[in-house]
């Protein structure tokens, strides 16, 4: 089972800003919030991992 993590965590694990995360959002190319409540939302910390590994993956063939 994963952890849900929130903004901050996300920015601080992925360097990225907060216009960055929701423009890749945007574009399909980072996993989208899980809509806690009405104005709380979160990410899986596992996709969030995932994302990161892949990233790292593709920059590793290039």
């Amino acid at each position: 089972m994963s952890n849900i993590i929130k903004l901050p965590e996300v920015i601080r694990k992925t360097s990225l800003s907060k216009s960055s995360i929701y423009i890749f959002i945007s574009n399909n190319d980072f996993p989208k919030q899980i809509y806690l409540g009405k104005r709380c939302v979160g990410w899986l910390e596992s996709d969030i991992e995932q994302w990161i590994n892949d990233r790292i993956a593709v920059s590793k063939k290039l």
